[in-house]
């Protein structure tokens, strides 16, 4: 064999080695499909989620209580402020994903803002344990807890605030990141990237398990500063869990600032509006590889949003520049570029019909907990936090995850296989099936409370007996919330992962958790419009300090009614909605051969 055929088997060899799909080890180097990556990486991650949810859990679950009992506020104002910072924890998705995408990439930003997340938890016990309980032994049912400075005030907002920031900006890029580990252009592990998603999920729930058992059980009990710290650890090794795996992740390159490209499109696009776009996609400029700065893969021209095509309508005059390398990328851009504008355009509206539901998703952390609160919470001597309810939650995901997986889809892909098609249930069609069930839990929660109330008693909001009907009436309602999450969260983060432009993985992410944000600020301004409306003349209002003496069954089925307004806007955008159409890969200017 001469020495030209053995350098043409060793770069066979060198690209067989090679994932091909622009992602690259932790020195740099074009990853090795061996080495780095699939199940071995992914599971690490998938532990380093289940760590920093529990801990994330062992605040947020009980949030609403510890407001109430040690800040004393009202059930109302507590509500609104749980749902105020739930909602600011996936506002900072968006920044964390921003940073991701654009400068720090996927591995950076989880461990930057991992190490905010612990601080922030170290700092919320340090407060609770030295300053905000006392006197000793105050913050259970029974024991308020005294006035508080506002300086020890802030300081409790500057840690479940800072925690926000932390465990914001790292959710969005551990999911992208793991879904990185796995090459969808690879047929071996474009089937495990799917199944990702749904374990993911998975891991989610199962590391609030413990949360919202043993640890509500503690805190309910008054031991939250036991509670907060145990969460601290938690994160902790969780950081450390997630530096160890350092050597075995893949990493895509960042693809700079999104803004400026989005800008670009725009601007060119505007200065051409007197241009008439062509129907031949060979008047469109395609771009070098340096100048298709959208990473990845290019992609295809697609119709709708014929305004932005001006922006890539190539002129003689543009070709000559072009050709000189003297283009101005804010009067002419790539079709990738463009194609990454109107791509985002159509999530849009598939996102707003998710904000909704998460409105019902929402009340799992606020309103279900004071309902079940109001419930009988005891059985013999013991008595049920009504917080840990939420583990039917979870219950409920993880059987269904593998249940969806196993059963539903292979059964209905052999459905669809009949009448001639290729897929199972599309994830829009798995989306609008958890709006369905959200309509159906909403209903389930306003039929038990009308049960509630009937054997509730007004005089006593919270005294042992408030209601005879037992807490575990809710069952349904959390087994019903936990269903739709699997069919609209699962299917959401599979959808954006997949829909968004390889530049935006993480934006996607981020789109998903946004969704959360949004849906806990709607829910604050449901929830205020509802008590300014209800309470005029005098009334105690739908949700009032004892709901015994108000009407949250009536708030439920507004919310089903909302919920299923929603769905019917979702059907419109979803018939509506085109997917995203890639071309080749766009090469980089790198070592071509694997380290081994």
């Amino acid at each position: 064999m001469t020495s030209l055929e053995l350098s043409k088997e060793d770069n066979l060899k060198g690209e067989e080695e090679c994932t091909n799909d622009g992602t690259v080890d932790f020195y740099g180097m074009p990853a090795n499909r061996a080495n780095t990556g699939k199940w071995l990486a992914a599971i690490m991650l998938l532990l380093n989620q289940g760590l920093a949810t529990l801990a994330f859990f062992g605040v947020g679950v009980n949030l609403v209580l510890f407001l109430t009992r040690v800040l004393h506020q009202n059930n109302a104002e507590a509500a609104n402020n749980v749902s105020i910072w739930t909602g600011t924890v996936y506002i900072f998705s968006l920044f964390g994903a921003f940073l991701s995408d654009s400068y720090w990439g996927r591995f950076k930003s989880c461990a930057i803002f991992q190490v905010i997340y612990v601080t922030g938890l170290v700092l919320l016990s340090l407060a609770t344990q030295l300053y905000l309980l006392k006197p000793k032994g105050c913050g259970d049912r029974t024991t308020l807890c005294g006035e508080r400075s506002n300086m020890e005030i802030s300081l409790f907002y500057i840690s479940v605030y800072m925690i926000a920031l932390g465990y914001g900006g790292y959710q969005p890029n551990i999911a992208t990141f793991g879904a990185d580990q796995f090459n969808e252009r690879d047929p071996r592990e474009k089937p495990s990237k799917a199944a990702f998603f749904s374990y993911f999920y998975l891991s989610l729930n199962l590391g609030s398990l413990f949360s919202n058992t043993v640890l509500d059980y503690f805190e309910d009990d008054g031991m939250w500063a036991l509670g907060f710290w145990a969460s601290a650890a938690s994160a902790f090794a969780g950081l450390v869990l997630f530096l160890g795996g350092s050597a075995k992740y893949r990493h895509f390159r960042c693809s700079g600032n999104p803004i400026t490209r989005f800008s670009q499109v725009i601007v060119a696009a505007s200065k051409r509006w007197r241009m008439k776009p062509s129907e031949k996609e060979d008047v469109f400029y395609e771009g070098n590889d340096e100048s298709s700065k959208t990473a990845g893969r290019k992609m295809l021209h697609t119709d709708g949003f014929k305004f932005l095509d001006r922006a890539a309508l190539i002129t003689s005059k543009e070709l000559d520049n072009e050709k000189q390398s003297n283009r101005n990328p804010w009067r002419l851009c790539p079709i990738s570029q463009v194609e990454e504008v109107k791509c985002i355009l159509r999530l849009l509206p598939i996102w707003l019909c998710t904000i909704l539901y998460s409105v019902v998703f929402t009340q799992m952390a606020s309103i279900f907990v004071e309902q079940g609160d109001a419930m009988k919470t005891t059985i013999g001597n013991f008595r049920i936090p009504p917080a840990s309810m939420s583990a039917f939650d979870i219950l409920s995901v993880a059987s269904l995850v593998f249940l969806y997986r196993r059963v539903i889809d292979p059964l209905v892909k052999k459905f669809k296989m009949i009448k001639g098609e290729a897929q199972g249930i599309t994830q829009l069609q798995r989306m609008g099936i958890g709006l369905v069930i959200a309509v159906m839990a909403m209903l389930s929660a306003a039929i038990v409370e009308c049960y509630r109330l009937k054997y509730a008693k007004e005089d006593c909001p919270h005294c042992e007996g408030s209601s005879s009907l037992s807490i575990f009436w809710q069952v349904p309602q959390y087994s019903l919330i936990g269903a739709s999450e699997v069919f609209m969260y699962v299917g959401q983060l599979e959808f954006f992962n997949e829909q968004a432009p390889d530049g935006l993985k993480s934006f996607g992410s981020a789109l998903c958790m946004t969704s959360i944000s949004l849906g806990n600020y709607v829910s604050s301004l449901i929830v205020s419009v509802v008590m300014k409306i209800s309470t005029t003349d005098n009334m105690s209002g739908w949700i009032p300090g004892n709901l015994n003496k108000g009407h949250l069954d009536r708030f439920y089925f507004l919310l089903a009614g909302l919920t299923i307004l929603d769905l019917v806007a979702y059907i419109a955008c979803a018939k509506w909605y085109k997917g995203i159409k890639h071309g080749e890969m766009i090469q980089e200017i790198k070592e071509d051969k694997c380290e081994v």
